[in-house]
C-alpha cells in the first residue's frame, strides 16, 4: 500500500481508515482511531480466545512480529524490544531499574507530558537530584538549554522526542551524541514521534512510547527499548514468570534473568493490543514513515495557511527541521473552549489544551489519511461561528 492511493482513491482510504466514514479525526497526539488492520487482528485474537487459550501459536506469531516491526521502526534489534505499554511503565523501569547512586542528577524538561516529568521527580526519594529544564518558550528543547543543566554528577537526560503542545521536534541523533561523549545516558519518551517521524535509536539508551498515538495502535500496548549494551546494567524493576527463569513455572532459589528485552516483560503480554499494534506498524512500514512525514509537513503548511485566514495563529513558530503534525492555535479573541465543542458537535474531533497560564489552545494533529478537503471543512465550520 503506498501513500499516494489513499490519498487518491477515497475507497480505499475509507476501507483503511473506516474513522473517516463518521467525522474528521484531527486528534492523533491525543487517542487515535483504530485503522482496518488492527481492528481486524484484534478481533482474530478475540475469536482465537472463544476457541482455546488466548496463547495458541498464531498469537505468538503476532507477538514475535510485533517485536521485529517495532525493531525495524527505530533500527535496533529485536532483541532490544520489549512490548509493554503504556510510555509511562517504560519510562519507570528506567527510573527504577538504573543502579543510581546518591548525588546522581537526572535531567528532565518541565514542560513535557507529566510521564515524563514524574518518573524523575520520584527519584529524589532515592537520593537522586532531579534537575529541571525550562525552556523560554513551551517545548523548545535545544542542546543550548540542556547543556548549562549538565554536571559531573549527571547520570542521565531524559526528553521527549517532541512537545505535545509546541509540536517542536528535538534534534534526537545530535543531543545523543552529545550526550554519549560525556558519558551521559539518554532517554526517550518517543509516543508523539513514532509513526508520524523517522527516528533512529543510534545515540539512545532507552525509548518507551505506547502505540495509541501515531503508531495508530490500540492503548497499553507499546515498545520499551534498551540498548543491548545496557541489559545487564538496567536491573528488571518487576519480576515475575516470564522474565525470571523459571523451569516448569517452579520458583527457584537464584534469581536469573532471560536474556535480551524479554526480561523488562514481568508477566502475561497483551495479546490483543500487540497483535492490534503489529498490524498497524506493517501499514506505517508499507507506506514508509519518511513520506508519511514529509505528507504531514505539507498538510501542515495547509492547516496554518487556512486556520490564519479566520486569524488564529500557531502557538509557536517552527522551521521544517523541528516542525510536525502537531499544530497548536491560539487566536486574539475567539473563545477556543466554544471552537473545540463546536467542532466536536459537527463531528471534527480535535483537542483542548492548554499553556503554561492554563489559557486554551486548540490543537489540531492529522496524519497520514488526512486530505486538504478535511482540514477546509475545519475552517469552513469555524467560519459559520
Amino acid at each position: 500500500m503506498d501513500l499516494q492511493t489513499i490519498l487518491t482513491d477515497d475507497r480505499t482510504r475509507r476501507e483503511l481508515f473506516p474513522v473517516t466514514d463518521s467525522c474528521v479525526f484531527m486528534a492523533h497526539a491525543g487517542v487515535c482511531p483504530l485503522p482496518a488492520p488492527a481492528a481486524a487482528a484484534m478481533r482474530r485474537f478475540v475469536e482465537l480466545g472463544t476457541q482455546g487459550h488466548q496463547e495458541q501459536p498464531e498469537v505468538w506469531d503476532s507477538i514475535k512480529r510485533a517485536r521485529q516491526l517495532a525493531a525495524q521502526l527505530i533500527g535496533a534489534d529485536q532483541q532490544e524490544i520489549a512490548l509493554v505499554g503504556p510510555t509511562s511503565l517504560g519510562l519507570n523501569l528506567v527510573a527504577h531499574g538504573v543502579d543510581w547512586n546518591q548525588g546522581d542528577e537526572v535531567v528532565y524538561c518541565s514542560d513535557d507530558y507529566p510521564a515524563n516529568v514524574y518518573a524523575w521527580m520520584e527519584l529524589e526519594k532515592r537520593g537522586v537530584k532531579p534537575v529541571a529544564i525550562r525552556p523560554e518558550q513551551m517545548g523548545i528543547v535545544t542542546w543550548d538549554l540542556i547543556e548549562p543543566a549538565l554536571t559531573d554528577k549527571t547520570r542521565m537526560v531524559t526528553l521527549a522526542s517532541c512537545g505535545f503542545i509546541s509540536g517542536y521536534q528535538l534534534d534526537i541523533d545530535d543531543i545523543g551524541r552529545r550526550l554519549h561523549e560525556r558519558g551521559i545516558l539518554f532517554c526517550v519518551d518517543a509516543i508523539q514521534t513514532l509513526g508520524m517521524h523517522p527516528l533512529s535509536v543510534q545515540h539512545v539508551d532507552f525509548l518507551a512510547a505506547d502505540s495509541h498515538k501515531w503508531m495508530l495502535g490500540p492503548t497499553a500496548a507499546g515498545i520499551f527499548y534498551v540498548a543491548r549494551e545496557l541489559h545487564n546494567t538496567l536491573r528488571p524493576a518487576i519480576l515475575g514468570a516470564w522474565n525470571v527463569v523459571s523451569p516448569g513455572f517452579i520458583a527457584q532459589d537464584k534469581i536469573d534473568f532471560y536474556p535480551g528485552a524479554r526480561q523488562y516483560e514481568s508477566g502475561c503480554l497483551n495479546g490483543a493490543g500487540i497483535s492490534g499494534m503489529a498490524a498497524s506498524l506493517k501499514l506505517l512500514l508499507d507506506i514508509g514513515v519518511d513520506a508519511i512525514s514529509k505528507r504531514l509537513l505539507q498538510l501542515r503548511k495547509h492547516t496554518i495557511e487556512r486556520m490564519g485566514e479566520l486569524d488564529y495563529e500557531v502557538l509557536i513558530e517552527l522551521d521544517d527541521d523541528h516542525a510536525c503534525a502537531i499544530i497548536t492555535f491560539t487566536h486574539p479573541s475567539r473563545d477556543l473552549k466554544a471552537d473545540f465543542d463546536y467542532l466536536e458537535a459537527n463531528r471534527v474531533i480535535a483537542s483542548q489544551r492548554h499553556d503554561r497560564d492554563m489559557t486554551p489552545v486548540l490543537r489540531l494533529s492529522p496524519h497520514l489519511y488526512n486530505t486538504e478537503q478535511e482540514v477546509d471543512r475545519v475552517v469552513e465550520l469555524l467560519a459559520k461561528m
